[in-house]
């Protein structure tokens, strides 16, 4: 499978993006999608996951209240909304599958199998 991730850019602190990550793979409604972000010299961190039902969702506490996660089965893309953002939320966000189908949402990133490229979010203050 192969995922592309899309969307980043640069914005001030306070502004909004919306990334993409579309997937090639087949029986697209059946994974946990999950985001990640890794800044320069860090290591990559858990964002949010969305499952494969309704409503199963999670988020890291650094981001809950500001981002939201949402799935267009029908178009194999998830979406990851970026409201009132932050200096700190500077990174490149990767989106990810794991191996297998019908899981729960993993944290880790050993958990999963395929990654996007990656797309670059950069907030100014």
């Amino acid at each position: 499978v192969q995922l592309q991730a899309s969307g980043g850019g640069q914005v001030q602190a306070g502004g909004s993006l919306t990334l993409s990550c579309v997937s090639s793979g087949h029986a697209f409604n059946t994974y946990v999608i999950a985001w990640f972000r890794q800044a320069p010299g860090k290591e990559r961190e858990f964002v949010t996951a969305i499952g494969w039902f309704a409503g199963n969702l999670t988020y890291a506490d650094s981001v809950k209240e500001r981002f939201s996660i949402s799935r267009d089965n029908a178009k194999n893309t998830v979406y990851l909304q970026m409201n009132d953002l932050k200096p700190e939320d500077t990174a490149t966000y990767y989106c990810a599958r794991p191996r297998a189908p019908y899981t729960i949402l993993f944290k880790k990133r050993e958990d999963y199998l395929s990654w996007g490229q990656g797309t670059q979010v950069t907030v100014s203050s």
